[in-house]
């Protein structure tokens, strides 16, 4: 029981406070009438429900002190007050709410009509406007206190310069969940991902950090528990505070959170950084103002979500609501979240999901100083690690790369369409004579060029670097690599919409065939055993073992592109190796084989490993790829680096070859002659047809020497020497990259 004498001096922070005696529970509702804090035991010992009225206190905070409660404890809100749905409010305390502080989760989600605020059929639908006063607990989640005492065994935030960053975006089960060398215990948990096994494997790959798709608590979502499937990827926050216990090889609370930190310490000794991928902008009780009630809707409804004046939600995100993180009390929940994160889990970095939703002023509008992003960057915790938006939401005017704020870095679309259409979709366009007399239909070489250099035309600034520009070809959203070359159209049956959901802006190219061998998706409905480009030649044998060295070398060329281009590096966990997902694009809701990745290697993915790996070692190796900021171009100095452009002829383009269609081959030479630092080539042809080039004088003299050629399926033993003025024969679209050699 509460201690009614109980005092207190100063308003609690919400969440739960552990003290010598005790336990302060604390939580923010502030259109409530009363509080009550529902407790149910402990995970060891549960017991049958007792209620504990909360005291009111400034602000909207509510708060009790429980004696002898602890680490274990479980616990819920009931909130009473006003049911007026035109006004925004929905209090309901037949509804159990789940702390949005809660260091912890516990109980599956049962969908039943219980765990809606207003009456709904079996079917889910209903009048919002009507109060459901069935009580909720038996079906909805409950908070669990535990302590953050931990052994952290020095543990030390790796030192990766945000120059040197190379990210692996991976999921914390599928990842795992088919490792072979994982104990078969610990697949698909934290503890698996923080096998040695898998730390040596990210470490000798070459990338510096992790990011992980969401591991806040989150749940499933109706519709996908009754097409029998789930929310594999976890973009459906219930507790903004607390890991997913799912992910766990642990039962208990408290040993998900220790092991949650024992993944991060791991990673850390592994010298690799941990970014969580985090969902700020909406929250699982989805559907509008007739999604269920499980804590926010409950507890202050009018205060947590942006609504319209008839008490309806305002939706930016796709998701039925959108937090107002415009209210303090919310901004104050994002940002005592984060820095939970930071403090209590140490991890380096998040990546915002639709973060154009965290920076809507009153207005409605983006705006880059809105307070929210304003306090992320003054705050003294979240200023020291890496913050990264995904720059667009579904609001009006949403798409806003490179409009965000310095200190912020930016999921670089324009990169990823300029390097598909580049390598798939433009070649494509000629396979199939789109171009016309000859000429090819992409808009030349310019764009690519300002790529390749950091994109400085999007996130350039006074205070901006091109460390700002996270330059990626695929992430988890969308075609995998290998599939963007096996694909035209998406082909997402498995997950339950008739192939409504996903983009068909894929900007890929199947190079004349549909389907990798066995998905039995081509027009004929048979396997792809023909080479509809008609470039194969001998029997169907040859025919097929020719469309797979085209499709992989379109891989390596999209690789190279990725990893050698100014900015930083985003590659997604499986491309190293082509993983396919067998053309499905939106793999959201497939916690199966299609969302997870295969360990079991063919020849030709072991060489594909074997050239990711030969690539980021050349990323490490040649500093002027890794420049801090901007090449100077026409403001070139002594000591600084610069990068010099040639067409095929080895002369620098005119200015009509930068932009017309017919130009596909581009030489890139990143000078870093005045520095102490090796000079590189690269040399990108991105037509069908084979092609002489004619390399560029050296910057020392000589000559140059291939360390890297596409056209080949592994890296090379050894570089190939090319003089100065020599041409260097391409047999079709191919990516060269040489260093000066004296011969």
């Amino acid at each position: 029981m509460a201690d009614p004498q109980r005092v207190f001096v100063r308003t609690p922070r919400p969440g739960v406070t552990l003290e010598r005696d005790g336990a302060i529970f604390c939580v923010v509702a502030a259109h409530a009438s009363a509080v009550e804090l529902c407790l149910f035991g402990t995970q060891d010992a549960p017991a049958g429900e007792s209620r504990v009225s909360m005291m009111r206190l400034d602000g909207g905070h509510w708060a009790a002190f429980v004696p002898a409660a602890g680490p274990g404890t479980t616990y819920g809100y009931r909130a009473h007050g006003a049911w007026a749905p035109a006004a925004g409010l929905r209090h309901n305390p037949a509804k159990l709410l789940l702390d949005p502080y809660a260091g912890a989760v516990s109980a599956e989600m049962t969908w039943r009509p219980e765990v809606f605020g207003h009456v709904v059929d079996d079917a889910f639908a209903g009048d919002a406007r009507v109060r459901d006063d069935r009580d909720s607990a038996p079906f909805v989640p409950r908070g669990v206190v535990v302590s953050h005492d931990f052994d952290w065994g020095g543990d030390a935030r790796p030192q990766v310069r945000d120059a040197d960053r190379v990210i692996y975006e991976a999921h914390v089960k599928g990842l795992t969940v088919q490792h072979p060398d994982v104990p078969e215990e610990l697949r698909g948990t934290y503890a698996g991902l923080a096998h040695a096994s898998m730390t040596t494997y990210l470490r000798d790959l070459g990338v510096t950090s992790v990011e992980l798709l969401p591991v806040h608590a989150f749940v499933d979502e109706p519709h996908l528990v009754k097409l029998g499937l789930s929310n594999y990827w976890g973009y459906n926050t219930l507790g903004f505070f607390a890991p997913h216990a799912a992910y766990a090889h642990a039962s208990d609370a408290q040993g998900v959170v220790d092991e949650v930190k024992s993944m991060v310490r791991s990673l850390h000794a592994a010298g690799l950084e941990v970014i969580l991928d985090v969902v700020y902008n909406h929250t699982c009780e989805q559907g509008g103002h007739e999604g269920a009630m499980l804590s926010l809707r409950g507890l202050d409804n009018a205060t947590a979500y942006r609504l319209g004046e008839h008490g309806e939600d305002i939706d930016v995100t796709g998701c039925g609501n959108t937090l107002d993180v415009r209210e303090p009390a919310v901004m104050r929940l994002v940002l005592d979240s984060l820095r939970h994160w930071v403090s209590e889990y140490h991890v380096d970095g998040f990546r915002f999901d639709l973060a154009v939703a965290l920076g809507r002023a009153p207005g409605d509008d983006f705006d880059p100083r809105a307070a929210l992003l304003m306090a992320m960057q003054a705050d003294p915790v979240l200023s020291q690690v890496t913050l990264i938006a995904e720059p667009w939401d579904i609001g009006l005017h949403g798409w806003r790369t490179g409009q965000f704020p310095a200190g912020f870095a930016e999921w670089n679309d324009r990169f990823r369409n300029t390097v598909r259409d580049f390598w798939l979709a433009d070649l494509a366009a000629a396979s199939r004579g789109d171009g016309g007399g000859g000429q090819h239909p992409g808009g030349g070489v310019a764009d690519l060029a300002t790529r390749l250099t950091g994109s400085q035309d999007l996130v350039g600034g006074p205070l901006r670097r091109p460390q700002a520009s996270i330059n990626y070809v695929t992430a988890h959203d969308g075609f995998t690599l290998a599939d963007l070359t096996a694909y035209e159209t998406k082909h997402n049956e498995a997950n339950g919409e008739d192939n409504r959901d996903g983009t068909s802006d894929n900007r890929s190219w199947n190079h004349g065939v549909e389907g990798w061998p066995g998905d039995a998706v081509d027009e004929s409905g048979g396997e792809p055993t023909s080479d509809a480009a008609g470039s194969g030649s001998g029997g169907a044998g040859d025919v097929a073992a020719d469309l797979a060295a085209r499709r992989l070398r379109s891989m390596r060329n999209m690789l190279g592109t990725l990893l050698l281009s100014a900015g930083v590096p985003m590659l997604t966990a499986g491309d190293e190796f082509a993983r396919t997902q067998h053309g499905n694009n939106n793999a959201y809701c497939q916690d199966s084989p299609i969302g997870w990745v295969d360990w079991n290697h063919s020849p030709a993915q072991r060489d594909l490993l074997a050239t990711t790996r030969h690539l980021l070692a050349l990323r490490r190796r040649f500093g002027v790829l890794r420049h801090p900021d901007f090449y100077p171009g026409s403001r070139a100095v002594a000591g600084e680096p610069d990068v010099r452009w040639f067409s095929a002829a080895g002369v620098g383009l005119s200015d009509a070859e930068w932009t017309s269609p017919s130009t596909r081959t581009l030489q890139a030479l990143f000078d870093a002659s005045s520095t102490d630092d090796e000079s590189v080539l690269l040399v990108l042809h991105g037509a069908l047809d084979a092609a002489s080039v004619t390399l560029p004088p050296s910057p020392h003299g000589g000559g140059w020497s291939v360390v890297w050629d596409s056209a080949q399926p592994a890296p090379l033993s050894g570089g190939r020497f090319v003089a100065s003025g020599d041409t260097c024969a391409v047999d079709g679209p191919s990516m060269l990259v040489l260093t000066p050699s004296r011969g």
